[in-house]
């Protein structure tokens, strides 16, 4: 058995644990949070030892790999510890705040010889897995402009003082809006070149953005356009749309995946789950555990996490000058 260890045992970190449990071969053994009755209660319903302190986690033997689902602003000191205890790691989206950070844990991973899968969690999602076979078995040619979008409520139960806050890497595109610009450079399947936004709190009374619009040019010629939005108060939308050489994909988490040919829409069998975030997760922790139990390379890697947020980043810059930002690097 595989060992799991929970760094951050919030909310989220238990809808891993959730997930952890139905997937054979692995066993979450250990969790970690600072307030001792929260960490008790987390520790209760799901098993396994506690930890206030994550340091103390990673030195637990019978932990073999660890989930890092803290805040943001984290994410990179607690994944080079990891690394360098020769611990596995599975690290929640964003990767990090900045890209200078996703280096340094991509080094740190790297001079470890440890695995590192950063948790995309679209790349697991029915709906989306429909459209990426479609696209894969070639009938519809290149996707030439996508949009995508997550329009959601953004004072959620979990929203914590530091989602608010720019230096702790908060703001609806890091914390949700990363979804929608994951998608869609997925399914693209090409690297995003230049970057245009406009990103502001417009909700909300806060520092870090509640609003974002990205515009995005793909190197192969490909548009993009992201929506990030978090609401007062409204009604959820998340969902995109690709046009490709030979017809359209619309791809709805709360109905599916659509055709559009001749004029004419049609479901795509089988690409409507009505648990779906759960589903994703087991999906996600079954195929990193395959890829320790067997050597394999895992399938949302740190070199790809890192390109998502060097995009995040040109948004930002491109927000600050009110010019498209070009990215560093991209081909």
């Amino acid at each position: 058995m595989i060992g799991i260890g929970i760094i951050g045992a919030g909310d989220f970190g238990g809808a891993h644990a959730r997930a952890i449990k139905e997937v054979h071969g692995l066993r979450l053994v250990a969790s970690c949070r600072g307030n001792n009755d929260a960490l008790a209660g987390f520790t209760s319903e799901h098993g396994g030892r506690g930890y206030t302190d994550w340091r103390k986690l990673l030195d637990d033997k019978d932990v073999d790999a660890v989930l890092i689902a803290s805040p943001h602003h984290l994410h990179a000191e607690m994944a080079i510890g990891a690394a360098e205890a020769g611990k596995h790691i599975m690290l929640e989206k964003p990767m990090a705040p900045t890209a200078a950070a996703c280096d340094a844990i991509n080094a740190a991973v790297a001079a470890g010889g440890v695995k590192l899968m950063v948790a995309h969690l679209m790349h697991f999602a029915l709906p989306c897995m429909a459209a990426r076979q479609m696209l894969e078995e070639g009938t519809l040619g290149r996707p030439l402009i996508g949009s995508s979008w997550i329009i959601k409520l953004w004072m959620e139960h979990n929203r914590r003082d530091w989602h608010l806050r720019k230096a702790t890497g908060g703001g609806m595109l890091l914390t949700a809006g990363i979804h929608a610009l994951d998608r869609l450079v997925w399914l693209m399947d090409d690297d995003v070149v230049s970057v245009s936004a406009m990103l502001g709190a417009k909700f909300h009374d806060q520092e870090a953005d509640d609003t974002a619009l990205l515009g995005l040019r793909f190197a192969g010629g490909g548009l993009g356009q992201v929506q990030s939005i978090g609401y007062r108060n409204g009604a959820t939308s998340y969902a995109m749309d690709l046009v490709c050489e030979q017809g359209t994909l619309r791809i709805d988490m709360d109905r599916g995946t659509m055709l559009g040919r001749d004029a004419v829409w049609t479901d795509l069998p089988g690409s409507f789950e009505p648990n779906w975030m759960h589903n994703a997760l087991v999906r996600e922790w079954t195929a990193m555990g395959d890829a320790l139990a067997n050597d394999k390379p895992v399938p949302v890697d740190g070199a790809y996490g890192r390109k998502i947020i060097g995009i995040i980043e040109a948004a930002f810059s491109s927000n600050e000058t009110r010019r498209e930002h070009e990215i560093a690097g991209a081909r």
